[in-house]
């Protein structure tokens, strides 16, 4: 028995007795591999399991998609992260990733992102690959991973050739990963503290700077991906974009491009912002002239993982000569800091990472407005997660990423930037939605927006419930915004007047009149749709493109 599948499917036995509402219908083993793609979703994508329960769409007619993820937009391009599990009972760890489900996956991947193909799809899954498609016709660029689950080991030679003539078909844009439970234990084990010793090459310069040590030199990149292929992903435990690396972009491309060009390998510093290293202690032979090995104690690259990632794909790729980049380097700068001095690593963070289109809500979470919220949810009885991996969730923990969402889409009344510009709400979008807000505010358009949410995952109201309109999937953010609205005129306040002294009362008068809320919104959303369209039939790729766009916006308003 493998001891990493044996952890794992203790894991499972967990979920199964747990969350047995989450799982489908059949026999324990259905069951049981179920619950193993919700575990690789949560791991691989770094989301709360929660949040992964809702990806799944498996069932028949999933067309050998286990599970799905749409990522946000950034610059013309977004990713969609598609998964399939195989599960076997045999706890040995030696099973391959079966050749007929990889040749299946690959035809599954060239007519699921084709908006002229038809295909019969479960409920599912239609509504978001008809979204997809919706968003290629209007010219975005899909980057697709399909992750490839198991207990088990990597499919054969075979298969692989099926999956490299997808990619040369494709130039790259869908690409194949596999993750398994070895994988998974090594996410689990990312918190154990890592030493290592590199080896710089040339000269260094090494000062001591308020108290903090510096140190900058050079890296081969064959440095670079041998410190991978030892540590891999617990390298980047702090940094923020860690799991970016993992997936195809524009970057990575110019990064993998100019490695395996014998004409410019040799300018890859120059062309590199480099790497940012925090560690406990660093020494180093100062009797040297050139050329150190430099140990550093505790580890972790705060900035660079990107780059790092595709380095270490690119140098292990069969047709790539790791003598091909032999004069490629990459800058590196290491910082000792001591566990005092956690603040400050957060602050380097930020701001070796602010340049980036990177999720900025770690970063933010040491903001004075965060710990205004966080002190003022308290005295309303909730708690206000700022950071993604603060304890567990429940009906009174609020996450700032939620609350984002919903001050935007419902105070905000910009319901299509809250769903489709998730990436900017704590970077352009931080100060519209945090500034001069309150906590009050803030937890009663969660209340909204969690209340929206459970009722389009699983309608409670009888009407709905037995004929739900088509466009439900894509339209929470502006069921959330009128329902908001449809309070607030009820009881004759405006949202700038929502404090802690009518929180009580405001938070009484939404519970008792949710559900006509919620169905007068329905009826607004069915009304504006029928104007913006004459009454006319809408196919569900223009659906949700009209909820995309902002089209509905002024038809929701009407004359209010």
């Amino acid at each position: 028995m493998d001891i990493n599948a044996s952890i794992i499917d203790q894991q499972l036995t967990g979920i199964l007795a747990g969350q047995p509402a989450w799982l489908p219908d059949g026999d324990e083993a259905q069951k049981r591999s179920t619950a193993f793609v919700l575990l690789c979703m949560e791991h691989w994508l770094d989301v709360p399991r929660q949040e992964a329960r809702e990806l799944l769409t498996d069932g028949s007619g999933d067309a050998g998609v286990d599970g799905l993820h749409i990522g946000d937009v950034d610059d013309g391009e977004f990713f969609v992260t598609l998964f399939q599990g195989k599960y076997k009972k045999k706890l040995d760890g030696k099973a391959q990733f079966p050749e007929n489900d990889v040749r299946q996956a690959v035809g599954i991947a060239q007519v699921l992102f084709d908006p002229s193909r038809k295909i019969t799809l479960n409920e599912k899954i239609r509504p978001k690959i008809e979204e997809i498609r919706s968003m290629i016709s209007d010219g975005y660029i899909p980057m697709v991973r399909f992750v490839l689950c198991n207990n088990g080991k990597r499919w054969n030679s075979s298969a692989q050739k099926w999956i490299d003539d997808l990619r040369k078909e494709t130039h790259g844009k869908v690409e194949f990963a596999h993750f398994n439970h070895d994988a998974i234990i090594g996410i689990l084990q990312k918190a154990k503290a890592i030493d290592a010793t590199l080896h710089l090459n040339g000269e260094i310069v090494v000062e001591d700077m308020n108290h903090l040590r510096v140190l900058i030199g050079r890296i081969s990149v064959q440095g670079i991906a041998e410190l991978f292929e030892q540590h891999g992903d617990r390298l980047l435990q702090r940094n923020v974009r860690r799991y970016l690396g993992l997936h195809s972009s524009r970057v990575n491309t110019a990064i993998r491009d100019t490695l395996i060009s014998k004409e410019e390998a040799g300018d890859f510093y120059f062309y590199n912002n480099g790497i940012t290293v925090v560690c406990d202690k660093f020494d180093y032979n100062a009797l040297q002239k050139s050329d150190y090995k430099v140990s550093l104690k505790n580890m972790q690259i705060v900035n660079g993982g990107q780059t790092c990632k595709t380095i270490h794909k690119t140098l292990s790729e069969t047709l790539f000569s790791s003598a091909d980049a032999q004069d490629a380097y990459v800058m590196i700068r290491i910082y000792q800091l001591s566990d005092e001095r956690k603040e400050f690593v957060r602050r380097i963070t930020y701001a070796t990472n602010s340049q980036n289109p990177v999720d900025l809500r770690d970063l933010r979470s040491n903001d004075e407005i965060q710990k205004n919220l966080e002190i003022g949810m308290r005295e309303l009885g909730y708690t206000y997660k700022r950071q993604r991996e603060e304890g567990n969730g429940g009906a009174n923990v609020v996450t700032s990423l939620t609350v984002a969402e919903a001050v935007l889409a419902i105070w905000g009344q910009k319901p299509h930037q809250a769903k489709f510009r998730r990436g900017e709400l704590f970077g352009k979008l931080y100060e519209e939605i945090f500034q001069g807000l309150n906590a009050a505010q803030a937890v009663l358009a969660v209340l909204i927006f969690r209340y929206v949410e459970n009722e389009r995952k699983r309608p409670s109201i009888p009407s709905i419930k037995k004929s739900p309109p088509e466009f439900l999937p894509y339209s929470s953010h502006y069921i959330a915004m009128l329902v908001g609205m449809f309070l607030l005129d009820g009881q004759k306040i405006a949202q700038g007047k929502i404090s802690h002294r009518n929180f009580a009362e405001l938070a009484e008068a939404f519970q008792e009149q949710q559900d006509l809320y919620y169905e007068m919104a329905i009826v607004a959303i069915e009304e504006a749709i029928d104007k913006l369209y004459n009454g006319g039939e809408v196919p569900l790729q223009q659906l949700s493109a009209t909820f995309r766009r902002g089209d509905l916006l002024s038809y929701v308003f009407g004359d209010r």
